[in-house]
């Protein structure tokens, strides 16, 4: 385990849609929500999000920086149009607002509340907007002390300036976090170009690991940080 014999970190960065918010099981929900209304039945949900995925993810890393609302407005339309179904401007803004309402894994808000008391002061790092996320946040028990998000710093993960500005704001070095996260393609990517330390949070989801990175600690739920930490003395 790669995090023994190093620093206890003052602040634990978090991926937010994976890893604290059930965003594979809102997605599907919404998804097959659309699907449904359009009396489509051969699309299968998992396919419209995977080719929406595609969309989404290539169009947050062309300049010039976007909204997140508008790039998940746009890949939608790809997506659908691509796989030959009718794209309707009521389709992402059901998207949109189902962001925001999606809820916390069951163990989250007991696990933050384990760490703030154990002295960690809590960061959440996400490819989002303001709004979007704070609906989410507004579920998470007070327990999250910054919200670093990509409308704030004008880029997405996997780009290392979000990190950049996250880890600035928080008046931290690269060395003197630990990032808690769930995406491979975002978040290892970024871990693995800046060095910095990575737990990966793997409930399961068929997501592979990059050919050439390996996070420090493999879990396959969040509360299982809380005694990983306290065998390490922190």
């Amino acid at each position: 385990m790669r995090l023994q014999h190093t620093p206890r970190p003052e602040w634990l960065t978090f991926d937010c849609y994976g890893t604290l918010i059930q965003w594979d099981e809102g997605l599907k929900a919404v998804v097959a929500e659309i699907l449904r209304d359009k009396g489509e039945h051969s699309v299968d949900v998992d396919r419209l999000i995977a080719v929406y995925d595609r969309h989404e993810h290539r169009l947050e890393q062309i300049p010039p920086y976007r909204s997140f609302r508008q790039l998940s407005t746009q890949g939608l339309q790809l997506a659908l149009e691509e796989l030959g179904l009718a794209s309707l401007p009521e389709d992402s803004q059901r998207l949109a607002g189902a962001i925001p309402r999606m809820p916390p894994f069951p163990e989250v808000l007991e696990t933050l509340a384990r760490l703030k008391a154990m002295g960690f002061k809590l960061c959440i790092v996400s490819n989002t907007d303001d709004d979007i996320i704070a609906g989410n946040v507004a579920q998470l028990g007070g327990h999250i002390d910054r919200v670093i998000t990509a409308q704030q710093a004008g880029s997405y993960k996997p780009d290392p300036r979000l990190f950049d500005y996250a880890h600035e704001h928080l008046g931290v070095s690269r060395g003197q976090v630990v990032h808690i996260c769930a995406s491979p393609t975002l978040d290892h990517t970024a871990a693995r170009d800046m060095q910095f330390r990575c737990v990966w949070i793997d409930r399961g989801t068929g997501r592979p690991l990059l050919p050439d990175y390996q996070p420090d600690v493999i879990l396959s739920t969040l509360d299982q940080v809380v005694p990983l930490f306290t065998s390490l003395g922190w």
